[in-house]
C-alpha cells in the first residue's frame, strides 16, 4: 500500500486559518459508511443524525501554551522553545530553534520569572531543559506562552481558548483534538435532551500527529507514541451502550485510536492507562467504534489513512473531492465529517 494512494490536491485557500464563529456554525458533511451517500449540513444539527442510546466518546486533553520565545543569556540571540514532554516538575523535553546555538549549559531567559538551562541533547536533536521560575509554572505559561498551532496555520490566534475544546481539562497536549472544537453548550443540551450519552477519554496529542509519512510503502512508517487513559466510568458507559444496542461514536481520531488500542477482540474496553503507537490503515478490523466524527485531514497523512480504514479509501477520497468542490474548510480549524 503506497503513500500516494492517499493523495489529493487541496487548494491552499481551503486551509482554514481561523476558527468558525460560533463554534457550532461550522459545516458538517455526513457520510453513510456503507453507501458513501453524502449529506451537507451544519454542525449544530448533528443531533439529527444521532439516535437515543448512542454514546459519544471525546478526548478531554487540553492544549497548553507550549511555545516560548526567549533570548540566549550569553549572546542575546533569539530562541524558540516548544515544550514536548514533562519529565519532572522542572525538567522538560523541548524542541529548540535554532538548535546549533543551544548546547548543554546554555541558559535562555523568557521573562523576569522564567528561564531554562539546557542539560542534555537527545537523539533526533531535541533537548532536555531545566526551568527556573517564580510562581506556578503553568500560570506563567498562560501569561507568556503561545499556543503551538500547526505549521499550516499562519494567522495569529486572537483567543488562546479557541484552540481547545470547551470540555478540555487534562493538561498535556501539544496539539488539539480538533474534532471536538465544534461542540458548544447549545449542542450538548440538544444531545442530552435526545437521550444521547457522552463519555471521556484522555490522549495527550503530541506533535508527531503532524509528522509526515516519508516512506512510500506506508507499512514501513513508524508511528509516534502517545499516552492515554480511560476511566472506569467510560468503560462502564461503553458496556452499557453495547447492551442497549447503541452506537459508540468516536469524536476524533485520537478518541478512535484510544478506544481501538484498549479494546479486546470482542470490543470490550476496560479502565486503563497506557501508551499507544497504533497505526490504523485500510485492512484494519475495528473492534470498538461504530461511528466517527472527524475533520478533513492532510493528504498522505496517517489520519486520512485511519478514515480510509473506517470508510474505505475510495469513499474517503470521493468525499474529499466533494468537500473541495463544495469549498469546505480543511484541517484543524476547518469543517467536520460525520461517518455513520
Amino acid at each position: 500500500m503506497q503513500k500516494s494512494d492517499f493523495y489529493y490536491d487541496l487548494p491552499k485557500e481551503l486551509i482554514a486559518q481561523t476558527p468558525a464563529e460560533p463554534r457550532d456554525s461550522s459545516r458538517m458533511m455526513k457520510v453513510d459508511r456503507q453507501s458513501g451517500e453524502i449529506t451537507h449540513d451544519r454542525f449544530y444539527n448533528i443531533c439529527d443524525y444521532l439516535e437515543k442510546g448512542d454514546l459519544l466518546v471525546m478526548n478531554d486533553s487540553k492544549v497548553f501554551p507550549a511555545r516560548l520565545y526567549g533570548t540566549k543569556r550569553e549572546t542575546g540571540a533569539a530562541v524558540e522553545f516548544l515544550l514536548l514532554k514533562q519529565l519532572s516538575n522542572s525538567d522538560w523535553e523541548v524542541m529548540v530553534r535554532p538548535g546549533k546555538r543551544l548546547r548543554v549549559g546554555a541558559v535562555v531567559d523568557f521573562s523576569d520569572e522564567l528561564s531554562a538551562e539546557i542539560t542534555d541533547t537527545l537523539d533526533g536533536g531535541n533537548r532536555v531543559a531545566h526551568f527556573e521560575y517564580d510562581g506556578v509554572f503553568f500560570d506563567i505559561l498562560d501569561r507568556i506562552g503561545q499556543m503551538p498551532l500547526p505549521p499550516y496555520i499562519t494567522e495569529k490566534l486572537k483567543d488562546k481558548q479557541r484552540y481547545n475544546t470547551i470540555y478540555s481539562h487534562e493538561l498535556g497536549s501539544a496539539a488539539a483534538p480538533t474534532a471536538g472544537l465544534h461542540f458548544t453548550e447549545r449542542v450538548f443540551e440538544k444531545i442530552a435532551q435526545k437521550g444521547i450519552d457522552t463519555a471521556f477519554v484522555t490522549l495527550h496529542v503530541g506533535l508527531g500527529t503532524f509528522r509526515p509519512v516519508k516512506e512510500d510503502d506506508i507499512l514501513k512508517h513508524k508511528m509516534h507514541v502517545e499516552h492515554y487513559s480511560i476511566p472506569q466510568e467510560t468503560a462502564d458507559k461503553i458496556k452499557s451502550c453495547r447492551a442497549r444496542g447503541g452506537r459508540v461514536i468516536a469524536v476524533g481520531t485520537t478518541s478512535c485510536r484510544t478506544l481501538e488500542s484498549a479494546a479486546n477482540d470482542s470490543g470490550e474496553v476496560k479502565a486503563t492507562s497506557s501508551d499507544t503507537g497504533i497505526f490504523i490503515y485500510p485492512g484494519y478490523k475495528f473492534k470498538c467504534i461504530d461511528g466517527l466524527l472527524t475533520n478533513f485531514h492532510l493528504p498522505e497523512s496517517t489520519l486520512i489513512m485511519l478514515v480510509s480504514a473506517f470508510m474505505g479509501r475510495e469513499k474517503t477520497l470521493a468525499a474529499y473531492k466533494t468537500a473541495i468542490e463544495k469549498k469546505y474548510r480543511f484541517f484543524s480549524f476547518g469543517d467536520s465529517m460525520l461517518i455513520l
